[in-house]
């Protein structure tokens, strides 16, 4: 993640708030998470600094008096939209087409060969196929359900999590719990508010989520151990959106011991169906790292010798998206 991190930073430069983040310790229980944390920040490169309350209240003055310690990281907040809009804007810009509002029904399947897509266009209601080459399956939380389509699994349980955006700017730094991943244990500032999240279950059907109130009463109650303010400000909006974790059916109820890596499945090799790619799992920061990965095994199906460039290539602004 920190090196997507950083270069995610240099190829959007103005998509991120370059804020920087706090693991904020509020019980003794925090505090003994806090050594094997800084021992796995530093196995993985990511540079850290140990802030007494004292430096802590003085950088996020809405914290938890209570604050036993904290450690200061390099972390951003993303602008969800833009910064996808500058990849498709970039893609359009080197030949690719952007289908938005368009359903796959359907893969073209015939003697375990996929060579395309039956799609519709719920803006016309028009039904048309798509042909290619290689199909890669990149839906996320759905990438169960297109798999089936060809006839192969992926493992892949959809994890939702709710979230809650409150009315007013509650810190200027990404604030975490330290300790191991739980409810409600991050506070994120988007302009002039303020996300907290998340929860997280499994379910079989991503469109079939809802917003538990019950969870939303945990992120209340979660969040305001990091913040006290959390717990009377005013909600905007609360959702919920599943993640893609990579595990069986049956192996996690919560969702939260299932991996956040990420992995590309050629179902020639797993199957043996030609013509389909499925890339799933990860998240947002590390969505170009994916993309990289899966082109790298679209490429060498293909038979093109080429280095990806996305590390360096910087992105066209969102507007050109548009253009």
């Amino acid at each position: 993640c920190i090196e997507e991190n950083r270069i995610l930073r240099r190829i959007c430069p103005g998509s991120f708030e370059e804020n920087d983040g706090l693991f904020v310790a509020v019980t003794d229980e925090d505090m003994d998470y806090l050594e094997p944390f800084l021992k796995g920040c530093a196995e993985c490169g990511i540079p850290t600094q140990v802030l007494s309350p004292a430096e802590a209240l003085a950088l996020e003055p809405n914290l938890n008096p209570a604050v036993k310690a904290a450690v200061r990281v390099p972390d951003a907040t993303m602008d969800a939209m833009r910064m996808p809009l500058r990849f498709f804007a970039t893609a359009k810009h080197h030949g690719a087409r952007i289908l938005p509002f368009t359903e796959v029904l359907d893969l073209l399947v015939h003697d375990r060969v996929v060579s395309g897509a039956l799609v519709r266009d719920h803006v016309t209601g028009a039904e048309r196929e798509i042909h290619a080459d290689v199909t890669v399956n990149a839906t996320g939380p759905w990438s169960e359900k297109i798999a089936r389509m060809a006839g192969v699994d992926v493992p892949i349980r959809p994890s939702p999590g709710v979230l809650l955006a409150l009315r007013g700017r509650l810190c200027n730094m990404v604030l975490n719990r330290l300790h191991r991943s739980g409810d409600g244990d991050i506070i994120v500032p988007q302009r002039g508010l303020s996300v907290v999240g998340t929860s997280s279950w499994t379910v079989d059907d991503p469109d079939d989520l809802g917003v538990p109130e019950d969870h939303v009463r945990k992120m209340y109650e979660e969040g305001a151990k990091l913040v006290p303010a959390v717990a009377h400000a005013e909600q905007r909006a609360a959702w919920s959106a599943a993640r893609p974790l990579i595990g069986s059916r049956g192996e996690a109820e919560t969702g939260r011991e299932l991996s956040r890596t990420f992995k590309t499945f050629d179902h020639a090799t797993s199957d043996g169906v030609e013509g389909f790619v499925t890339i799933t799992g990860g998240k947002g920061t590390t969505l170009r790292g994916m993309a990289e990965l899966c082109a790298n095994v679209v490429c060498g199906k293909l038979g093109i010798e080429a280095e990806c460039r996305t590390r360096e290539t910087v992105l066209l602004p969102h507007t050109a998206y548009y253009a």
